[in-house]
């Protein structure tokens, strides 16, 4: 078993770091930061994809200040999931589920116009196995 930093690719280690840090934290910058690139490119009509959300407020910005109606965030942490899930329940713009980027098989070809990614690439790069599992990571983003 992977640990400290080569435990980023493991469930187990994000599962522990939101049952002990549960509070939001968006890793390099928050929405309002980076909208007026995100605005230029994303149109808020689309279906959006948030990769490694984890407990991030981002998401919620691009609903809220953005006007995006559709978007979708996966995390690997259960943890995280359920604590959004339960957050954003009276928000039907914002979707989270439990699912590995590495393994994104439950969404078909094509579902998402944009995916957004702002440290989950960063995350597989730190751990066991890096090159093979960020291929695995921007294969199903290509695909």
């Amino acid at each position: 078993m992977a640990t400290g930093t080569q435990a980023y690719g493991e469930s187990w280690y994000w599962d522990n770091r939101y049952t002990n840090e549960p509070g939001p934290f968006d890793w390099y910058q928050k929405y309002i930061t980076l909208a007026p690139i995100i605005n230029l490119y994303v149109p808020p009509n689309q279906s959006i994809l948030v990769v490694g959300s984890g407990n991030s407020a981002f998401s919620e910005g691009m609903v809220d200040e953005g006007g995006y109606t559709d978007v979708v965030n996966i995390d690997i942490s259960s943890v995280v999931i359920d604590a959004m899930q339960n957050k954003y329940r009276n928000c039907p713009q914002l979707k989270y589920l439990k699912m590995d980027v590495r393994d994104m098989s439950a969404f078909e070809s094509k579902t998402f116009g944009s995916v957004i990614d702002k440290g989950t690439l960063d995350s597989l790069l730190c751990g066991n196995n890096s090159r093979q599992n960020a291929t695995k990571m921007l294969e199903e983003i290509w695909s």
